[in-house]
């Protein structure tokens, strides 16, 4: 679906330490501001239980998770949106993704340079989305300037007019006093007005607390760590904890050590995996499955796709003659067996064009073109 999560933050709090974990793609980390210049791209699996059971069952020559896109984006520092550091060219990058994965410094360590000069997340989140509402100041009042002009038109375009400027107005007050677009809480119907100008605040947010390695199991005594879930928790947005820098490390295992590396530090699973199930859940995204003894697949649609829009996700051809869609529950494919028994228990259902897809559906589609 080409729905990209941008890793953003100040200078050396995690950022490509993290995307070296995510996506093993070896992307540069040094102990210097600006270390990223060009974006790096990884596209990392979601990691996901229901698949690796469907796959063990069917035993298909091939299994394909879905995935996300992250971006590693060069580091912000006060004055970007001026042009400061690589402030505009930062700034574009951001203005492309799907949602923003903010990485806050929750560790002391004083062989790492703070470009702010000491440890504090809560003030370098601020530092972050200042930057980013002063960018927004500008899109939104360029935009005003061209709707002002519209408003001088008689009938229904120049009422509309009149109405985005006044919603305009509105989103550059509170611009001016801090407040990002997504804490201003717009309507649906005011969302849509501005969708084109793809304001940095207005994307949704996971943060990432980025602590030590000695700090794991202990969280919760994290005095950063604490500031920063009260932060999320006033916002309604999510926090994954975990240490990037050992992150990289079990990223750069061989997986038949990652196991026992991982019960070592502790640890259930690898920190990254929250972090791509946080990032799926932040888009507001679902999975359903294709199961055969080619292959079993996961696919990627927002909630509340209907089946069309969900087998078109497959090809354009199946959303376009779409017919109908045989369904079942993952589980019950799973416990019963085959997918002779799941239809022997009257547990396969025929659904036609308006039936809205479930997480964690097994479907097949028919169609016509």
């Amino acid at each position: 679906m080409g729905l990209s999560i941008g890793i953003v933050g100040l200078p050396n709090v995690g950022k490509s330490t993290l995307f070296n974990a995510l996506s093993a793609a070896g992307a540069q980390a040094a102990n210097y501001p600006f270390c990223t210049i060009e974006p790096n791209v990884g596209v990392v699996p979601v990691p996901d239980d229901r698949l690796d059971k469907l796959s063990a069952l069917i035993k298909p020559l091939k299994k394909v998770p879905t995935s996300l896109e992250f971006v590693d984006i060069a580091g912000l520092v006060r004055g970007a949106s001026k042009g400061e550091g690589l402030g505009n060219q930062f700034l574009g990058n951001i203005r492309q993704v799907n949602a923003v994965l903010h990485v806050l410094r929750c560790f002391e360590d004083d062989n790492v340079t703070h470009v702010e000069g000491g440890v504090n997340p809560v003030r370098d989140r601020d530092v972050v989305d200042t930057e980013l509402c002063l960018k927004d100041l500008e899109t939104v009042e360029k935009r005003r300037e061209r709707s002002l002009k519209n408003t001088k038109v008689g009938g229904k375009a120049g009422e509309e007019a009149k109405a985005e400027v006044a919603l305009l107005d509105r989103i550059k007050a509170s611009l001016d006093n801090g407040i990002t677009v997504r804490a201003q809480k717009l309507t649906e119907e005011e969302s849509a007005v501005i969708h084109d100008l793809f304001l940095l605040t207005d994307k949704p947010v996971l943060y990432v607390a980025n602590i030590g390695e000695s700090e794991l199991g202990k969280e919760d005594a994290n005095p950063h760590v604490k500031a920063v879930r009260e932060m999320a928790a006033k916002e309604g947005f999510e926090v994954v904890v975990l240490a990037a820098a050992l992150e990289s490390e079990i990223q750069q295992l061989p997986e038949s050590e990652r196991p026992g590396f991982l019960e070592s530090a502790g640890l259930s699973e690898p920190g990254l995996h929250k972090v791509v199930r946080a990032g799926y859940k932040l888009l507001g995204l679902w999975t359903y499955f294709t199961v055969g003894e080619q292959e079993c697949r996961a696919w990627t649609i927002h909630q509340g796709y209907k089946a069309p829009q969900a087998a078109g996700v497959i090809h354009s051809d199946f959303e376009r003659g779409f017919i109908k869609a045989e369904v079942m529950r993952w589980e019950d494919l799973v416990k019963l067996g085959s997918e002779s028994a799941v239809k022997e228990k009257g547990m396969l259902r025929v659904e036609g064009k308006e039936y809205v897809v479930q997480d964690g559906d097994c479907m097949h589609f028919r169609f016509n073109v």
